[in-house]
């Protein structure tokens, strides 16, 4: 496909490539309940069984075990295509998300509840497949996948932004557990409806290029920052649902999360009209400087001010940093990557922030229990310095 000049990567003119809107249309679909199930198993799982540091480790559960299977689905995307890969695997984790809705329906035992979200990890990477498509319909543009990356991440902040509210507002409206019910239904819709776009779908590749990601140089670096970067999102998560909780308003903090996630998309959309400049390398540094710089607002919201809009006021500000850090580190991964493994490499990404999810939900769950809420807001302070420490401390790929 030819490359496109500086003037035709904006986003209007990037949707003109044909097939483009309709297969991200149905990623969208599909993409709004990844902001939709953690938050609606914590409210379901909370109310039921009273316990936040129960609800953390049962998400964080089932994030690990995504990111365990995670890649291996992701091999297998490349290997026979997305469309052929990712309905089977769609359909076996909706049926582990019906199964947790259950199993908290009915007063099932503790230990499967973590059994039936570990069964979710089959969930393909819907934003990595379609940052594969871009990558394969402007092969060769650095600047138009600049753009595509920056509108996806700003995607994957949208989603972040509207699902938790969704799925607050679902259960605290009608019943506990009709976030996740709903959550799974959009997720097979919008599979099908992606997976139905073959126009623009990468043709798979039997005999990839190169090593495993994992094994090429600068790629573990990226993937640990990416588990930093993930425990600043799921710490802030369960905080500030707990933080809400303790202050009466339990269906208002999902409407507080979105507004980091507000925040992020809206620096996300200025990023990517943004011409890049610079090294790669030296851009996600003071990515994350800036995103280190502006965690500790939620903390000294709460801790000075002990109030709800004043920490919505400080989530969208620290949003701000989280998109240009991701645009900038997953445009290297892309760059990094082996032909043929691009799936495999963002899904590796995706591991990565998964297994940071789960830490950082896990262990914010617990100092929201044990300490206080407000205490809490510390482990995204901690978990970005780390970030912005294995940034510093990497060197560049040759």
């Amino acid at each position: 496909m030819p490359s496109r000049t500086p003037q035709q990567t904006t986003y209007r003119r990037l949707f003109t490539i044909p097939g483009t809107r309709a297969f991200t249309a149905g990623n969208l679909i599909a993409r709004l309940p990844a902001g939709m199930f953690s938050v609606s198993a914590v409210v379901m799982i909370a109310g039921s069984r009273g316990s936040y540091a129960l609800a953390g480790a049962v998400t964080a559960t089932g994030l690990a075990a995504t990111a365990l299977a995670a890649p291996w689905i992701a091999r297998l995307i490349d290997r026979h295509g997305q469309s052929r890969t990712a309905v089977p695997a769609t359909a076996v984790a909706a049926l582990g998300s019906l199964t947790l809705l259950l199993c908290v329906h009915y007063g099932a035992p503790d230990w499967t509840l973590f059994a039936a979200y570990a069964a979710t990890a089959t969930t393909p990477n819907t934003g990595g497949m379609s940052r594969a498509r871009w990558a394969h319909l402007l092969d060769g543009d650095t600047e138009a996948l600049h753009t595509a990356n920056s509108f996806e991440q700003a995607a994957d902040e949208l989603c972040f932004m509207l699902g938790p509210a969704l799925a607050a507002f679902l259960c605290g409206t009608f019943f506990p557990e009709a976030g996740t019910l709903v959550a799974a239904v959009l997720l097979v819709t919008g599979i099908l409806v992606f997976t139905a776009q073959r126009e623009t779908e990468p043709p798979p590749s039997l005999t990839p290029k190169g090593s495993s990601p994992l094994r090429t140089p600068g790629i573990p670096p990226l993937i640990a920052g990416f588990i930093a970067t993930g425990a600043v999102f799921g710490a802030m998560e369960v905080v500030t649902l707990a933080y809400a909780d303790a202050a009466g308003h339990r269906t208002a903090g999902g409407a507080v999360l979105a507004l980091q996630a507000a925040g992020s998309c809206a620096a996300g959309l200025l990023y990517g009209r943004l011409q890049p400049r610079g090294p790669a390398e030296l851009r996600l540094r003071w990515c994350l400087l800036a995103m280190t710089t502006l965690m500790p607002l939620p903390l000294l919201a709460t801790h000075t001010l002990n109030s709800l809009p004043a920490l919505a006021i400080a989530l969208l500000l620290a949003g701000m940093a989280t998109a240009p850090t991701m645009i900038t580190a997953m445009t290297l991964l892309q760059h990094r990557t082996p032909e043929g493994r691009l799936n495999e490499g963002m899904s590796l990404a995706v591991t990565g922030l998964l297994l940071g999810i789960a830490c950082g939900s896990a262990t914010g769950g617990w100092v929201a229990d044990h300490a206080s809420p407000t205490a809490g807001f510390a482990v995204p302070i901690a978990a970005a310095a780390t970030a912005l420490s294995i940034g510093a401390l990497s060197k560049e790929a040759p």
